[in-house]
């Protein structure tokens, strides 16, 4: 049996991380095509009572800045706008919990209310 050597030693611990990496970079995609929403499908409206808040969302009528992020999909919170942005790889973020990428505009909602712990939601001004 050959004797490790630093070269494959550090062979095997790139290629180690390139895989992992890779996992880790496919894993929001793989979240987003198990809930069945892939980048290009719109997601389905919702109206529901989430933590004793009225979450709802649908499909935006009309143009507007907020057509290009959003996808053309609007998400309220007791009937304030809450801005949604949907990522490339098919996740959506809000501006209440940015950094942190959720399947679906209904689980951006949910997030944002879990954040808020019972604040109010202020409207978010369009530039």
């Amino acid at each position: 049996m050959p004797e490790l050597s630093r070269r494959r030693a550090l062979t095997a611990a790139a290629a180690l991380a390139t895989a992992s990496g890779a996992a880790t970079l496919a894993a929001p995609a793989a979240r987003a095509a198990e809930a069945g929403h892939h980048p290009g499908s719109s997601p389905a409206p919702f109206d529901e009572v989430y933590q004793g808040r009225r979450i709802q969302g649908r499909a935006r009528s009309g143009g507007g800045h907020h057509d290009h992020h959003g996808a053309g999909y609007a998400v309220f919170v007791d009937g304030v706008e809450l801005h949604v942005m949907r990522n490339a790889d098919g996740s959506w973020i809000s501006v209440v919990s940015h950094y942190d990428p959720v399947p679906t505009p209904r689980a951006a909602a949910r997030a944002a209310v879990d954040e808020l712990q019972g604040a109010a939601l202020l409207p978010f001004p369009a530039n």
